[in-house]
């Protein structure tokens, strides 16, 4: 559903006018995928969730006081384990750093003193990509959050997961239902894990080869997935996000490098 107006925290939507006249000093760029969710969700599943949060969550920040930006959001990312999946849109980590370095010149030009990358992928990690943006941009404090890990699953999902999950089917019944089909055409989501210990218990890792992994590029049963679920979990964590947003708009730099 479009908005009955504008709003002046999006810049898809606003206009010359609002921008020129609103010292913005946080921007946030939604960062997604484009690749397969099992069979029964759309390939920008990532894209959709990214945006419906910040969104929801600039909107908080807003009505508060938070001068904040959203960018357009990025919606290609890191896939490099599913080339052999049909369309699966890979962006390498070199080409990520690229494109950031490009938009943190443009921020930085007009004033702009915080970024917040706002992570809708499992696969994009940008803690290296922020390292080398410090050498180039010293004044722009330059942060990531992963969305889905901004509130607790425990006491809401059943089914572990992390890709096209019980978790993400409900929060896409949520947010675009139409977009899905019914959960009888989903797979079950089973996923294989790595034989070697060190790469189970987290201290050594390596790149999945997606397809050796799962048959229905899930990992994750949905069966249990409701709209309802959905809605209980997008709701903490836009309470928890618009915080965030909130805090790191109305401090300065200095203040938020502190430590104690």
């Amino acid at each position: 559903m479009s908005p009955s107006k504008p709003r002046p925290f999006i810049l898809a939507e606003t206009n010359w006018k609002t921008v020129r006249d609103t010292a913005y000093t946080l921007a946030v760029l939604p960062w997604g995928a484009t690749e397969a969710h099992n069979y029964h969700m759309p390939y920008a599943t990532d894209n959709f969730q990214a945006e419906y949060v910040a969104y929801h969550a600039a909107e908080i920040a807003w009505n508060q006081g938070a001068k904040i930006l959203v960018l357009p959001t990025i919606p290609f990312g890191v896939n490099t384990g599913q080339m052999d999946v049909p369309f699966c849109m890979n962006m390498n980590p070199s080409t990520q750093l690229a494109i950031l370095k490009d938009v943190c010149e443009v921020l930085t030009r007009h004033g702009i003193q915080k970024l917040v990358i706002f992570n809708g992928h499992g696969a994009n990690h940008f803690v290296g990509i922020i390292r080398e943006l410090a050498l180039y941009y010293p004044q722009l404090m330059v942060c990531s959050l992963n969305w889905f890990q901004s509130a607790p699953k425990k006491g809401i999902f059943e089914a572990p997961g992390d890709h096209a999950d019980e978790m993400e089917t409900s929060v896409m019944m949520h947010i675009a239902p139409e977009l899905l089909l019914p959960l009888s055409e989903a797979g079950d989501g089973a996923a294989k894990s790595f034989q070697l210990q060190a790469f189970k218990e987290g201290w050594a890792w390596t790149q999945r080869p997606w397809t050796k992994v799962t048959r229905d590029t899930g990992s994750g049963n949905p069966a249990k997935a409701t709209p309802e679920k959905g809605a209980q979990f997008l709701k903490l964590t836009i309470e928890n996000i618009a915080r965030f947003f909130t805090g790191i708009s109305n401090a300065t730099v200095d203040e938020l490098l502190k430590y104690s």
